[in-house]
């Protein structure tokens, strides 16, 4: 049985399949960056007021696909930008770095170089989990270009995280040039979930084996050993903090430390939902986001 469930993962990943799945209200583009990488994104909503926007990074080994049902609903009038939906580098659509370089410092130096290709001035960041993270360091370093920040499944730190830890021995003895094991794959994407949806873990599990054992490794070698939470009071972007009180990654107490250090934060936490909150609670994360621009109107600017 799971010979057969790995192998309908793995046709999912023709291209003619993917094409297909792209909705009709979603373009499909790549830009070269400063930063030398060829990255992959797709974009919605209004092409005027292209200096503000939304834009979204989504969770390790993931693709922009992971924020299928929050696009859906995306942009929303009350902050009717361009939403862009990114593909990291290595991740996804996006091409691998030469030579291999998957830090956090790299992630963030190609969103600042994704905003200035496509003249950017500010934007409302969304990150979902790995993404988080890069959303809240650009932030602290790029103050002035970050009007507000969303946080979905976020903690303060991953370097020596728990989890990490315990993926790390996993990850190291993966084969630089190829893709996860599809058995580990598809354990490791369906403990994000609490309640599982059998087609999301599907393009879930279909676009962690894009990625090839290096980028599997830099990436988490990349999160266990960068600690920028000290840095986190700088923050001075409004910041809404989403969480699922049945995540299995990171904790209530990691959240209330996240709220804690960033000034202008709310936590919002929804019962019954795992990691992947963005595909479980996705209605309900757009409309706590309509609220926390409604009442952050004054400030993103």
């Amino acid at each position: 049985m799971i010979a057969i469930f790995v192998a309908t993962f793995i046709l999912s990943l023709c291209p003619s399949t993917y094409a297909r799945m792209t909705g009709p209200d979603l373009m499909s583009f790549r830009v070269t960056l400063s930063t030398g990488i060829d990255m992959h994104f797709v974009a919605k909503g209004p092409r005027h007021r292209k200096k503000k926007a939304i834009i979204l990074l989504h969770g390790y080994s993931d693709s922009w696909r992971s924020f299928d049902e929050i696009l859906k609903l995306l942009p929303i009038k009350e902050f009717p930008a361009p939403v862009y939906a990114i593909d990291m580098r290595g991740h996804g659509e996006s091409s691998r770095s030469e030579p291999s370089s998957y830090t956090q410092d790299n992630f963030t130096d190609d969103l600042a170089a994704f905003m200035d290709k496509l003249k950017i001035r500010k934007a409302m960041i969304i990150g979902h989990s790995m993404g988080s993270l890069i959303a809240h360091k650009f932030a602290i370093e790029h103050p002035n270009r970050v009007l507000a920040l969303v946080l979905l499944g976020s903690t303060t730190t991953m370097a020596n995280h728990p989890v990490v830890l315990e993926l790390k021995p996993i990850i190291d003895s993966f084969d630089d040039d190829e893709p996860a094991d599809p058995e580990f794959v598809i354990e490791f994407q369906a403990s994000t979930f609490y309640n599982p949806i059998p087609w999301v873990t599907y393009r879930y599990v279909s676009e962690s084996l894009r990625l090839k054992g290096i980028v599997w490794k830099q990436t988490l070698d990349g999160l266990n050993v960068e600690d920028h939470s000290s840095q986190l009071p700088q923050i001075t972007a409004p910041t809404l903090i989403v969480w699922g009180d049945k995540d299995g990654v990171f904790s209530l107490e990691e959240q209330n430390e996240l709220d804690t250090l960033i000034p202008d934060s709310t936590l919002v936490i929804y019962p019954d939902a795992g990691h992947a909150v963005n595909v479980e609670r996705a209605e309900e994360i757009v409309e706590d986001i309509k609220e926390f621009v409604e009442n952050q109107l004054g400030k993103l600017d």
